[in-house]
């Protein structure tokens, strides 16, 4: 077991030091997090990866014996997605905030071309998988939005008219629940990220996208 431990310990200190260019946005649903990346990289000539843009990639590269719950989520109905569950259940088994696929989104991080930083973004970055790959903790931030805020991003999308949300047979349940999951998500990020100790920036209707984007850059040592 010792040798094992050794090895694993040696494969995460090379893995930070080929990640050592990557900037990392992580946070809840609608807490603007793509647009601060865009912001953010195009100030100061950087990549962007954006996690949520690969997601349907990344359903086609996984197994159901790699990604359990994402193969299961897969086989449902838009009904027992969204609206048959409780938002605690749904929030339990969503695939994406128990981090499978996340090997997915190193190995596009790694096939970029590592001349430039990146800053890769998304609610899939939790912060005990990104902790580990940090040569500097300030070159990770997560965005957490005020319920209010997050409300107010979602109206601003539709609300029950809002993409896969439509597509259910009862929209406003299916609203609901997913406004109340992300919620809980939410509140588990902030105190997964505050636990581990990693920066937080809350993202509410009093701040500007001018003064986000200037608080990461800053942090960013940019």
């Amino acid at each position: 077991m010792q040798t094992e431990r050794h090895d694993l310990t040696a494969d995460v200190q090379a893995l930070r030091d080929r990640l050592r260019h990557v900037y990392w946005i992580g946070g809840a649903s609608a807490a603007g997090k793509s647009t601060i990346t865009r912001r953010v990289a195009a100030e100061h000539g950087l990549q962007t990866y954006a996690t949520d843009d690969v997601m349907p990639d990344h359903a086609k590269r996984s197994t159901a014996e790699d990604c359990p719950l994402l193969h299961k989520f897969m086989a449902m109905t838009m009904d027992e997605r969204w609206v048959n569950r409780s938002p605690q259940e749904m929030l339990e088994t969503f695939h994406w905030f128990r981090g499978e696929g996340f090997n997915l989104i190193i190995e596009d991080l790694l096939a970029l071309p590592n001349e430039t930083g990146v800053v890769a973004d998304g609610f899939r970055l939790l912060p005990h998988l990104v902790k580990p790959l940090l040569v500097d903790r300030n070159h990770a931030v997560w965005l957490i939005p005020t319920p209010e805020f997050r409300k107010a991003v979602v109206d601003s999308r539709g609300g029950p008219a809002w993409g896969f949300i439509a597509k259910t047979g009862d929209p406003e349940r299916a609203l609901r629940n997913l406004l109340e999951r992300d919620a809980m998500f939410t509140e588990r990020l902030k105190e997964e990220a505050q636990r581990l100790e990693m920066n937080i920036i809350q993202v509410d209707s009093t701040v500007t996208e001018d003064e986000v984007a200037g608080r990461v850059a800053e942090l960013f040592g940019l």
